[in-house]
């Protein structure tokens, strides 16, 4: 029988198979099932957190100005597109692949564009 000594502590030093880290002391968990990368956001965290933020912004926007010129609410909300858009490109989107920019675009557009149809007639 083998020594207690012979087998490694899992607590303090990495359970190895060969050269493939099996346990790490900090997890417990095999290095394929939690990698040792670092967190990385990804695009739809991006997109998704514009969307939801437009999709609020937009409405509440809408109809807190609605006794005003619509000139005025079509203003207020392309100033708030655009500075959802510039956060949006702030967190990173900048940095991702062409299509979720595209996406982005489109969506904060579209967005918008269903406020400014909605305002026309106050114009």
């Amino acid at each position: 029988m083998r020594d207690k000594e012979d087998y490694p502590d899992p607590r303090t030093e990495d359970i190895m198979a060969g050269d493939r880290r099996i346990s790490r002391p900090d997890s417990s968990l095999p290095d394929w099932y939690i990698s040792d990368a670092s967190y990385r956001p990804i695009p739809i965290a991006w997109f998704a957190g514009a969307l939801i933020l437009q999709v609020i912004a937009m409405p509440a926007i809408y109809f807190i100005l609605l006794g005003f010129n619509g000139l005025f609410t079509i203003a207020v909300a392309g100033l708030i597109s655009v500075v959802i858009g510039f956060l949006t490109w702030e967190r990173g989107m900048s940095e991702a692949g062409l299509g979720w920019r595209i996406a982005t675009v489109t969506m904060l557009v579209t967005v918008f564009a269903l406020v400014l149809l909605a305002t026309l007639p106050r114009i």
